[in-house]
């Protein structure tokens, strides 16, 4: 498996599903529909979603591709994966909506359950975060690529939140880590953050599904951070019936057990 050539084609192909996305943002008026979760659904999702599908299939024909707006495979089926593409087209479909620039392309590769590649692109942004397994992590901007890195815990700790999702948890998890600075951001954004060394830690105390975590997952851990379960045992993927995420932390450089300010149930 060429990891290195592998990302820098994901990159490239989710790059121009961003510039799919940015025809739709930026014309006059786009149509909301809602899926059966109420979750909404665009037209830059679906544009997004086809050029990303077609593309990883015409990249990898051995790899099946599962994006969460073709997520109906019974497990049955996926449990026989080895290495499949997880693929989220359009993360932060309500910032999309709001027009707040804050969502992104989610790709990556998963072999055994392990996340070895990912790329997160903000089209609105112009901003890519990219790794793969032993490679490091990097972030695009500006027209430069540069390599990017967790940093120590910091004082005051920089904790970042869910601008359009409320877990009713994070209150009372805030409550218990003393001096804080708390800032909200949407998508996974908040975790390109903690790899890029401008945060501390996102925890995560709600809902959340597979696609929207794996690739920024290999970034952050590539970066010398860490994304764990609130148990602090490592994040797996495709191992149930149920596509959705156990709650997370986010988080740099430092181990630290997150755990022991979650409430008691």
């Amino acid at each position: 498996m060429d990891l290195p050539n592998l990302l820098h084609a994901t990159v490239c192909i989710a790059q121009t599903a961003g510039d799919k996305i940015m025809e739709v943002y930026n014309s006059a008026d786009f149509s909301v529909e809602h899926k059966a979760d109420d979750s909404p659904l665009t037209a830059a999702d679906m544009a997004s979603h086809h050029h990303i599908v077609d593309a990883l299939t015409a990249l990898t024909p051995q790899y099946p591709v599962l994006s969460e707006e073709s997520a109906k495979l019974p497990f049955s089926e996926r449990s026989q994966w080895q290495t499949y593409w997880l693929v989220d087209p359009l993360d932060g479909t309500r910032e999309f909506i709001k027009r707040n620039g804050e969502f992104g392309t989610l790709i990556a590769l998963i072999h055994n359950h392990v996340p070895i590649l990912g790329v997160v692109h903000a089209p609105a942004l112009n901003e890519t975060w990219f790794a793969h397994q032993g490679g490091g992590a990097f972030k695009q901007a500006n027209g430069e690529t540069f390599p990017i890195s967790t940093r120590p815990t910091g004082k005051p700790l920089k904790v970042m939140g869910s601008k359009s999702h409320r877990d009713p948890i994070m209150p009372h998890f805030l409550e218990r880590i003393g001096e804080h600075d708390y800032a909200v951001l949407g998508s996974i954004l908040k975790a390109c953050l903690v790899a890029e060394g401008t945060a501390d830690i996102y925890p995560r105390l709600g809902l959340t599904s597979e696609w929207d975590t794996a690739a920024a997952q290999i970034i952050v851990e590539e970066a010398g951070g860490h994304f764990t379960r609130t148990d602090m045992q490592p994040m797996r993927y495709n191992t149930k019936e149920s596509l959705l995420n156990p709650h997370f932390f986010v988080f740099g450089k430092d181990y630290h057990d997150w755990s022991q300010y979650l409430p008691t149930p």
